[in-house]
């Protein structure tokens, strides 16, 4: 008995020692970030395992033909190394939407079509409206502008329980992504309830019902042998601090490899395996390029306030603390998320003027008082300032980089929407994001 239990307690070193070894760092990108000598880079660079640092550069070449190869470079990256993705969910649930509106393949509901959202199961609740949109009711297309222009998180939720859960989970799983997992609307549900989504009816300019879909529940069970647990402490949903750490094992999560790939799936098809692309139309893909790039100063429905919603609001690597415009030369086409102290962005950036491009991924968690749900975090004092000095260092690298053949960025080039000056509409200042 004796013996057997000091095996199992060697494998659980071996497994740890494994888990630990799966950390990847390459030294060229390693030798590129320690040429940034500021302080507070280096600081939070000398701890990765402190704020849970992960960075993926992706760097990007073109042969003759401007066809694009991928080579990513890691720094402290491994899948079991948990960061709460935040709102970096809403990348694969808006690929997903559409790629369900294509396969539904019914007359007149597609991510325009009016949608209403009914309540069958406890704590669910209906959306009949919106009156951020030209409409004034609820669309796929809406939803994701909301998501992506300024994190929404009603968005979010509300493509969530279109998918369902299952859908979800089954058709990532599909696509390889098999470290991720979605498992929770951000409405503070129960396990049971995110089981359970809204029923649905897609409507006509009249009002009339084309399409119900009832409510799903999902029968499918998850894996959450992989315990989580982060902080020294928390408040729980009564405001109430428990000196314990706050469990992550059961929430969503996306390995930044995963989100990665994701992104790159959506912006560059062609660049991964068949498996892993969503089921898109071409309209699709550039509904998506555009509203992953454009700004709320050029969006009308939704009509954000822009001294609170600037054009760098959701561009952490270009986000300078000084100035909220972003270069007129560039655009950067990404997915941030922000909670729990943790901070990700997901990027590819085009420099037009420059001809450059590259991808950058990154989270980090700062929380220097070790207590989760307080919302006392390190945002502004590291997290922005080390994504923003990350993000220059890379442009900076990449500016200077010699490329055989540059690239012809033809594809990213946008006709953006342009701001309505007569608009008497009030602009949103407080979203739920």
């Amino acid at each position: 008995m004796y013996i057997r239990a000091f095996l199992f307690f060697l494998c659980g070193c071996f497994a740890a020692t494994s888990i630990l070894a799966q950390r990847k760092t390459d030294d060229f990108l390693k030798n590129i970030l320690e040429k940034n000598k500021d302080s507070l880079f280096q600081q939070v660079l000398s701890h990765p395992d402190e704020y849970r640092l992960q960075i993926i550069y992706t760097q990007i070449n073109r042969d003759k033909n401007n066809k694009p190869t991928f080579t990513n470079y890691y720094f402290n990256v491994d899948s079991l190394f948990f960061f709460n993705p935040a709102s970096t969910v809403k990348l694969p649930l808006a690929a997903l939407s559409l790629e369900k509106l294509n396969e539904m393949k019914l007359a007149g509901v597609n991510k325009f079509t009016s949608m209403q959202f009914d309540s069958a199961y406890p704590k669910q609740v209906k959306e009949l409206h919106d009156s951020t949109s030209e409409s004034g009711y609820p669309s796929i297309a809406q939803f994701i502008r909301k998501a992506f222009l300024i994190s929404d998180n009603d968005a979010y939720n509300r493509m969530y329980q279109f998918v369902g859960q299952q859908t979800i989970n089954r058709n990532l799983h599909s696509k390889g992504y098999s470290s991720t997992r979605i498992t929770r609307e951000f409405m503070g549900y129960t396990e049971d309830q995110n089981r359970h989504t809204n029923p649905i009816n897609f409507i006509n300019m009249n009002g009339t019902v084309i399409y119900h879909q009832p409510m799903q529940y999902n029968t499918d069970s998850f894996d959450f042998s992989h315990i989580i647990k982060i902080g020294k402490g928390h408040y729980d949903n009564h405001d109430s601090l428990i000196n314990e750490p706050i469990d992550f094992t059961k929430v969503n999560n996306l390995p930044l490899k995963d989100l990665q790939q994701i992104l790159q799936s959506i912006l560059f098809p062609l660049s991964v395996p068949a498996m892993q692309r969503f089921n898109l139309a071409k309209d699709d893909y550039a509904f998506l390029k555009q509203f992953l790039s454009q700004y709320p100063s050029e969006t009308n429905y939704p009509k954000y306030d822009t001294s609170e919603y600037f054009d760098s609001y959701v561009k952490f690597f270009f986000r300078d603390s000084l100035h909220h415009s972003m270069p007129s030369n560039i655009r950067v086409f990404n997915k941030v998320g922000w909670a729990y102290g943790f901070m990700i962005d997901a990027s590819y950036v085009a420099d037009f003027k420059n001809k450059v491009e590259f991808m950058l991924s990154a989270t980090i968690y700062a929380n220097s008082d070790g207590i989760l749900n307080d919302d006392k975090y390190d945002d502004e004092t590291v997290s922005h300032p080390f994504l923003y000095s990350l993000g220059q260092t890379i442009y900076q690298y990449e500016l200077k980089r010699t490329r055989k053949y540059k690239p012809n960025l033809r594809d990213f080039k946008i006709n953006y929407e342009k701001r309505n000056s007569h608009d008497t509409r009030p602009a949103i200042k407080n979203a739920d994001n």
